[in-house]
């Protein structure tokens, strides 16, 4: 459904995947996902893409992250695919297989229903091709984050494994992340919460950043742990 808001429950949908037929929801049970689209199998930033976040999921696996990906083509497609990404991960791929799924769009009714068509870019044929979108669903099955890229620009996986730490984190602690933010930084402060409630909820410390106007807003406190 385009338009899909942030807070939003993300759309359940059967879809015929490389591991299998799946449904959204019944797959990601209580997990928190990543589903990320490609314009076309056998390209070469996707395969750059997905031979990365094949090399990060471990890392995403540690943080309770299933990862999911979509390309409108078919499933045979896909396998043959597969093995072009593993190898290009220089790794030993006879008997090897992604260690996430690849869904199925041919028809490309998931790209038009969750909004992914870039219309700009079109393939040999002239149809429109996928973006690149990275959806992260939390354990409530709602839309954390959504990004979107262009057909011609890469993502950045670590970038999306440093914005599942921050989801975690300040979903469980009443706190924020500032820019360039990595895990074990300081965290920032609400400006809606009191000095008091701040006080209490942060034993090590809260600290504040003098401003030329004089407002006490920025407010620093060592990263807490977040809470599972």
């Amino acid at each position: 459904m385009p338009g899909l808001l942030l807070g939003d429950v993300f759309p359940d949908f059967e879809a015929e995947t490389t591991t299998g037929k799946i449904k959204l929801h019944e797959f990601l049970g209580d997990s928190w996902a990543v589903l990320f689209s490609h314009p076309r199998d056998y390209t070469p930033v996707c395969t750059t893409e997905l031979g990365r976040a094949a090399r990060l999921h471990s890392e995403f696996s540690k943080r309770g992250v299933k990862m999911i990906a979509l390309s409108v083509d078919c499933l045979e497609d896909h396998h043959g695919w597969t093995t072009d990404i593993l190898a290009y991960n220089c790794e030993e791929f006879d008997g090897c297989s992604l260690p996430f799924p690849i869904i199925a769009d041919s028809q490309r009714e998931l790209a038009v229903a969750l909004g992914m068509l870039d219309p700009d870019e079109k393939d040999k044929d002239g149809m429109p091709v996928t973006a690149r979108c990275v959806f992260i669903i939390g354990p409530d099955k709602r839309l954390k984050l959504s990004l979107l890229y262009p057909a011609t620009t890469g993502r950045n996986f670590d970038e999306i494994l440093r914005v599942v730490d921050s989801l975690q984190l300040t979903a469980g602690r009443k706190v924020a992340t500032p820019a360039d933010w990595r895990p074990g930084d300081c965290v920032m402060v609400p400006p809606s919460m009191s000095e008091e409630e701040a006080t209490s909820l942060f034993p090590a410390g809260v600290y504040t950043k003098d401003l030329p106007s004089g407002k006490k807003y920025l407010r620093y406190t060592p990263q807490p742990e977040a809470q599972q």
